[in-house]
């Protein structure tokens, strides 16, 4: 039999912590559906500097336990578990789990986004041996070696910097010939000797044997390709929003994001999509902060409407 709560939140990024802790603070009984630690994805990022009340910036190994923490003192329950659904039960909202199903009056969907792949070869083959998604996890593998980067936006430039910590070389590769990331991470690039531009280029293939030796790049002016020598490949192209658990419920539009009204409210009353999960967000953390508070604000006068 189903748990009931009134509110269920899915996801422990920072828009579903503090979802789960204005539903808390609010006296809703409140449940936070996450697999990992608190500040999921977040807690990867070696400096977080664009948070506010962290003028020195903030790593997300701090920050998400420090918001899970509130929110559990607040009185929300954290149900370290996978969320593998959404369905209805009548006017309840069901969250089918690996370890179960717990049901809700409204549910907060903030689950975030995964990492876009490049879809070429060699890129899941070599996933793990050379391929990542993660400088701070993985960059120290590669002390005094050249690595890549593809992307050229603010997670493409941050994690380059933070590569050259650990790397003899970052050769930053960009399929156009100006980064559209923060000034900012733009200047300090530019600053860094051992970050190497290499502008208007694809990645093809991946190459290597046991492990990533290189890629096979094309120039997107002359056409002309070649092979590089890299020891790993850290992939920075974008956002993949994990909106498959409600789509049987709402419809997405064609990049995957979830339409919402300006309460966070999807099409469906007492369902709500926070953080960069719904359409038109900004991906900044101290938006994805303001959804969650959004999205609770909104699921308490929602629940309070009605008779249950």
């Amino acid at each position: 039999m189903a748990k009931d709560y009134d509110v269920l939140v899915i996801g422990g990024g920072l828009a579903g912590l503090t979802a789960a802790m204005f539903g808390a603070r609010y006296g809703l009984s409140t449940g936070l559906i996450e697999q990992m630690m608190g500040g999921a994805q977040i807690i990867n990022i070696e400096k977080i500097e664009n948070f506010p009340g962290f003028p020195q910036g903030i790593s997300g190994s701090e920050l998400g336990p420090t918001v899970q923490e509130q929110a559990m003192d607040a009185g929300a329950e954290f149900i370290m578990t996978e969320a593998a659904g959404v369905s209805m039960d009548g006017q309840y909202k069901v969250v089918s789990t690996d370890s179960g199903d717990y049901r809700g009056k409204a549910v907060i969907v903030a689950a975030g986004s995964n990492a876009r792949k490049l879809g070429i070869p060699g890129e899941d083959e070599y996933y793990g041996r050379g391929v990542s998604h993660c400088a701070t996890c993985d960059g120290p593998m590669y002390m005094n070696q050249v690595v890549g980067v593809v992307g050229g936006g603010d997670a493409a430039a941050d994690e380059a910097l933070t590569l050259t910590e650990y790397t003899d070389r970052v050769l930053l590769f960009h399929r156009r010939d100006q980064l559209r990331s923060q000034k900012v991470l733009q200047d300090r690039v530019r600053a860094n000797r051992r970050i190497e531009m290499v502008w208007n280029t694809l990645i093809e293939e991946v190459l290597g044997e046991d492990v990533v030796s290189g890629v096979r790049v094309r120039n997107v002016v002359t056409n002309l390709e070649n092979a590089v020598e890299v020891s790993g490949l850290f992939v920075y192209v974008g956002l993949e929003p994990n909106s498959g658990l409600v789509r049987n419920l709402v419809r997405v539009d064609g990049a995957g994001h979830i339409p919402v009204n300006i309460s966070m409210e999807t099409e469906v009353p007492g369902l709500y999509a926070a953080g960069d999960i719904r359409q038109n967000s900004v991906a900044k953390l101290a938006a994805s902060a303001g959804d969650g508070a959004t999205a609770a604000t909104a699921a308490f006068k929602y629940i309070k409407s009605r008779d249950w």
